[in-house]
């Protein structure tokens, strides 16, 4: 299973004419790249069951899947579609309060990703805790799958430390982020490849003992 290039191509034409008459035009295409990567969103849930007990082949595709329309009510830009797919995969869809997978689908920004992004305030101070009491075990979950602390994202981090913890901590950078994400990225020829999904699957494998630890984290 993989993305099609045609989808690829699709997305490409998409972001040079980012309007709605083109679109209008060109929407059987649109349909035909909207129905591959919901194959391919099905493949993965089927693949990620198998080993993530928070997945399950009842998980829609449809759920999943973000809406390519733009809401262009209260931003700058003001074109009208999404220039790539992208799902949200957990047991409540693309709409969990929780730990999920991320698939991202755009020419030369693709990448999976995977634990919580911007929890809600107590989910937040229950992932600091669990971290500030058990520092070593997130340590060994990251290991598990190859990965270190400095891989975790920090596109989502406070400046100062948050409150109840101080500067001083030795853990306090991990303690400043607002968002728990491992992530990799993939090129066109490996989105478009033979070993697509699979490449996508084992990545999923390898953040799992880190998504783990959040789950506990939070009593799930």
């Amino acid at each position: 299973m993989k993305v099609e290039k045609q989808t690829l191509d699709f997305l490409n034409q998409l972001q040079k004419n980012n309007n709605r008459e083109w679109f209008q035009e060109n929407k059987p295409t649109y349909e035909t790249a909207l129905a591959n990567i919901k194959e391919y969103i099905t493949a993965l849930i089927v693949a990620l069951s198998e080993f993530d007990p928070h997945i399950n082949t009842d998980i829609q595709a449809s759920r999943c899947l973000f809406r390519i329309y733009r809401d262009t009510r209260f931003s700058k830009d003001k074109t009208p579609y999404k220039t790539w797919f992208a799902a949200g995969i957990s047991i409540d869809g693309r709409k969990l309060d929780g730990p999920e997978y991320y698939l991202h689908i755009e020419p030369g920004k693709h990448f999976l990703a995977a634990g919580y992004w911007r929890p809600e305030k107590h989910h937040l101070n229950a992932i600091r805790q669990e971290i500030d009491y058990n520092f070593e075990e997130m340590v060994d979950a990251l290991a598990q799958g190859g990965w270190t602390v400095g891989d975790l994202s920090t596109e989502d981090k406070l400046k100062r430390a948050p409150a109840g913890y101080s500067e001083q901590d030795p853990h306090i950078e991990v303690m400043k982020l607002k968002s728990y994400i491992l992530y990799k990225s993939f090129t066109d020829a490996e989105i478009t490849g033979t070993k697509s999904l699979q490449q996508v699957v084992d990545t999923a494998k390898r953040i799992l003992p880190f998504k783990r630890f959040i789950h506990h984290a939070l009593d799930q």
